[in-house]
């Protein structure tokens, strides 16, 4: 992993919001989240949640998947697995 790839994830969890969306998601793992659920659990406005997965989602953070209407958002497990490697690096 070279450094821009970790400082991209770790700039998008610099934010409280965007760190309790991704730490749900995270709970749910393979299962994943629709945004509904989401907001139903952290009480996050509509359009704040959207900007907020873009920017997970944008980071590698997040995949996304649509089933029929719905887009589901799981953790990337190996991109966590990535940033836990290279912090333990040396």
């Amino acid at each position: 992993m070279k450094n821009i790839e970790a400082i991209q994830a770790f700039i998008a969890l610099g934010q409280e919001s965007r760190l309790n969306v991704y730490r749900l998601i995270v709970q749910k793992g393979d299962v994943g989240l629709t945004p509904t659920q989401i907001i139903e659990k952290l009480g996050i406005p509509n359009a704040t949640l959207s900007f907020h997965l873009k920017d997970l989602v944008s980071a590698d953070l997040l995949l996304v998947e649509r089933q029929s209407r719905h887009l589901i958002y799981r953790p990337n497990a190996e991109l966590v697995q990535k940033l836990s490697a290279f912090l333990l690096d040396n």
